[in-house]
């Protein structure tokens, strides 16, 4: 009864509004730091329009960027073991992304 009651309060109570469960498709991360923390924008980029959009912005502190990094890992992981290894090559991509975008250059 106790370890039940321990499991209950440890759980986190998520909600997803049906707005942002449809979701946001996107094909290209801008990433900026400072000391205290990251900030990563998600972009949709069209072939042959020069003007993009940034559709989501997100900041997190330096530690959560490295958990995130690490929960990437293991679902990349995850999923090559399920659907065989991600190519890494770069003549797949339809079209190429400007690496500058208002400001430093980023990392995606």
């Amino acid at each position: 009864m106790a370890k039940q009651q321990q499991q209950d309060e440890n759980q986190l109570n998520v909600e997803l509004t049906e707005e942002m469960a449809e979701g946001e498709y996107v094909n290209l991360a801008m990433i900026a730091h400072s000391q205290s923390e990251f900030v990563i924008d998600f972009i949709k980029m069209m072939p042959g329009i020069p003007k993009a959009k940034v559709k989501s912005r997100v900041i997190l502190t330096p530690d959560h960027v490295y958990r995130l990094l690490n929960a990437l890992k293991e679902n990349i992981q995850k999923y090559e073991e399920a659907y065989g290894a991600i190519s890494e090559d770069q003549s797949q991509i339809g079209f190429q992304f400007p690496m500058n975008y208002r400001g430093p250059i980023g990392e995606a």
